[in-house]
C-alpha cells in the first residue's frame, strides 16, 4: 500500500533520545582514551588490555564522568523537545506516534473493476439505499481517475427512518473497501471529546478516538460512522465554552482544512483530508447549516415487502436456517406488512436471531 505524510509536525529525532546520547558521548570518551594511549606511546598489546578494561560496563567511566554525561544528555534532550513539542509528551504519547513517523498507509483500490463489484455488492444486500451506493461508486472512479491514491469518497449523510441499515451499510462498505472503521454514537453528551480529543490541562484530558485509530492501525483513509448526528448535544466548559460535535467536524470535512487539523491533546498537525466519512440521521431537523453543505445528504427510504423478503431469505440462508423456519418467518413478515405495520432490519434481525435459538433447540422426548 502507498504510504502519506501523516503527521505534519517535526517529530523527535531518536538520535537525541537521552539513552542515544549518553552512549555517543561514552563512545566519544572511550576514543578519546585511545587516543591518548597511542600518543602516550602505549604498545599496541598494552592498549588493547586498556580497551577491553575500557568497555566493561561498569568500568566504562568513572563515576563522576558518567554523572555529568548524564547531564549534558537531559539537557540536550529537553532543549531538542522544546523545539519539537509545543505541549511536553509523555513517553506513551511519543509512542503512540512513532509508528507513524514514517508516514501512514492508504488503503487503495485494486481496478476500476474492483468498484464495480464494491458497487454490485452493496446494491444486492442495501437495495433501498442505491442512491448512497452510487454517489460513493461515482466517487470512488472520480477520485481514481483524477489519480488521486487510496480509497476515498465525498463524505455522505443517510437520513431516514430508525432501524433501517443506514450503519450496516456503512459497515458493510468499510468491509468492501478493506479499511478501518469506527462508529461514533452522536447522542452521548461529550461526542465531540470522543471524536477529536480534548486539549491537555483538562482533567480527562486524550487522544480522540479517530487519531488513535489511525496511529494504531497506521491507515490515512479509515471510514467513519457517526450515527444519529442530529442528536448530538453541546457541552460547556466551566468557562462557558460551548464544543459541540458539528463544530468540531467542520474543518475535518473541507480538504483544505483537514490536511493541516492540529490535534487538540498531542498539538501536532495531522493530514485527515483522506477519510471516509458516513453519516446518519432520522431527520435533518436542527443540523447547522455549514455542516449539510460539505455533505452529500441522501434520503433513504423503507425497505418495500420484497426487498424485505429477500433480506430474510439470504440471511436465513447464512444461518442454515431450515425452510419451515424460513417460510414462517416470511408469513409472519407478510401479515405484517399486510396490517400496515413499519417493519424494520432490527426486526428482521430479531425474528432471524429467534429462529435459530428454536432450531439449535434439543428435541425433546
Amino acid at each position: 500500500m502507498p504510504k502519506i505524510r501523516f503527521i505534519l509536525s517535526k517529530q523527535p529525532d531518536p538520535a537525541l533520545d537521552e539513552a542515544a546520547i549518553i552512549k555517543r558521548l561514552k563512545e566519544f570518551y572511550t576514543a578519546l582514551q585511545d587516543k591518548r594511549q597511542i600518543s602516550e606511546g602505549i604498545p599496541q598489546e598494552e592498549r588493547a588490555a586498556h580497551n577491553e578494561l575500557w568497555r566493561y560496563p561498569q568500568n566504562d567511566v568513572p563515576k563522576s564522568l558518567e554523572i555529568r554525561i548524564r547531564r549534558w544528555a537531559q539537557k540536550i534532550h529537553r532543549h531538542h523537545l522544546k523545539e519539537v513539542e509545543p505541549t511536553r509528551l509523555s513517553r506513551e504519547d511519543r509512542a503512540m506516534l512513532e509508528g507513524c513517523r514514517n508516514g501512514a498507509e492508504i488503503v487503495g483500490l485494486r481496478s476500476a473493476h474492483h468498484i464495480d463489484e464494491i458497487a454490485a455488492a452493496l446494491h444486492a444486500e442495501f437495495p433501498w439505499v442505491s442512491e448512497a451506493t452510487t454517489h460513493v461508486w461515482r466517487s470512488l472512479h472520480h477520485n481514481r481517475s483524477s489519480g488521486m491514491p487510496g480509497a476515498r469518497f465525498a463524505p455522505v449523510l443517510l437520513d431516514g427512518p430508525p432501524g433501517i441499515g443506514k450503519s450496516a451499510w456503512g459497515r458493510r462498505l468499510a468491509q468492501l473497501l478493506e479499511t478501518p472503521d469506527m462508529t461514533l454514537d452522536a447522542t452521548g453528551e461529550n461526542a465531540s471529546f470522543g471524536l477529536i480529543g480534548s486539549q491537555r490541562g483538562w482533567s480527562n484530558a486524550g487522544p480522540g478516538r479517530l487519531v488513535s485509530l489511525m496511529l494504531m492501525r497506521q491507515i490515512a483513509n479509515p471510514l467513519v460512522i457517526i450515527d444519529e448526528i442530529e442528536k448530538s448535544g453541546t457541552p460547556v466548559s466551566d468557562k462557558g465554552r460551548a464544543f459541540s460535535l458539528p463544530n468540531a467536524l467542520l474543518p475535518l470535512l473541507e480538504d483544505l482544512t483537514a490536511s493541516r487539523w492540529t490535534c487538540p491533546y498531542f498539538q501536532n498537525q495531522f493530514d485527515m483530508s483522506f477519510i471516509n466519512w458516513v453519516f446518519t440521521s432520522n431527520s435533518l431537523r436542527g443540523l447547522p447549516e455549514p455542516l449539510l453543505s460539505r455533505i452529500r445528504v441522501v434520503s433513504v427510504p423503507s425497505p418495500t415487502q420484497g426487498q424485505i423478503n429477500d433480506l430474510v431469505l439470504r440471511e436465513a440462508a447464512k444461518r442454515q436456517l431450515s425452510p419451515l423456519i424460513t417460510a414462517a418467518i416470511t408469513t409472519a413478515l407478510a401479515e405484517a406488512f399486510e396490517a400496515g405495520h413499519q417493519i424494520n432490519i432490527r426486526t428482521i434481525k430479531r425474528m432471524l436471531e429467534l429462529g435459530s435459538d428454536q432450531q439449535g433447540r434439543p428435541m425433546l422426548h
